[in-house]
């Protein structure tokens, strides 16, 4: 698609009697990748989590690939995110026990993709990102799993590729190279990638880089995006 394919306005949300957003704003186009960054607690997590459909924030709006995640419920939410939002976590978050090629494969098995065609994607999507075949994925390295963690948070085509702190588990080389790989996933696949990190380093890599405190989103320079 193109065009944005993450709107966020209005979003606020309050934990335990701490106000984390107050009316935060964001857009993410496909092709474009956005770096957020922000000090532990600020809210990086819960936000992905909203963006997820995982919490509903008190107010404001999540629209995803066109489509209004705090209006959806049940199994259409959970359609709708496995279809169009691709997830990629600091540790993988792989099942050790399955092949690099089951763990990527499942991922479009459950959003209902025939057998062969989950299968045909996921070896492709495994060969362009350079993962080796092997039998189980305990015995990959964390720069392996966390090309399989790409694969398959692509099996599905989505619009929005989400990741957090997704090199924090890595070593420099390591992490540079999974960096590299991620950061070029807007431009191979026209979706929009939007990465959580504490790593400036990594952040500088993005399109646009934003930092959340006070409640809001601010350019690295200081100017404020769409409200606070």
């Amino acid at each position: 698609m193109n065009g944005p394919v993450l709107c966020v306005g209005g979003l606020g949300h309050t934990v335990g009697g701490r106000r984390l957003f107050g009316s935060l704003g964001l857009t993410v186009d496909a092709g474009e990748s956005v770096a957020i960054t922000g000090p532990s607690g600020s809210g990086k997590s819960t936000l992905l989590s909203c963006l997820l459909g995982l919490i509903r924030p008190d107010h404001g709006t999540v629209e995803v690939a066109g489509a209004e995640m705090t209006a959806l419920r049940g199994s259409a939410l959970a359609r709708h995110r496995s279809r169009h939002i691709g997830m990629v976590f600091q540790f993988g978050e792989l099942l050790p026990e399955l092949s690099p090629l089951d763990n990527v494969a499942l991922a479009a098995l459950l959003a209902g993709v025939p057998r062969p065609d989950a299968y045909r994607q996921a070896a492709f999507l495994l060969a362009e990102l350079d993962v080796p075949a092997k039998s189980v994925t305990e015995h990959m390295s964390g720069g392996e799993r966390q090309r399989t963690a790409v694969a398959r948070a692509l099996i599905n085509s989505p619009a929005l590729l989400l990741a957090d702190e997704p090199t924090g588990a890595l070593d420099t080389e390591t992490r540079d190279r999974v960096a590299d790989l991620l950061f070029s996933m807007p431009g191979r696949h026209s979706c929009g990638l939007l990465v959580v990190t504490h790593d400036h380093e990594i952040a500088r890599r993005a399109d646009r880089v934003l930092a959340l405190a006070a409640g809001g989103l601010k350019n690295v320079n200081g100017s404020r995006v769409e409200g606070s």
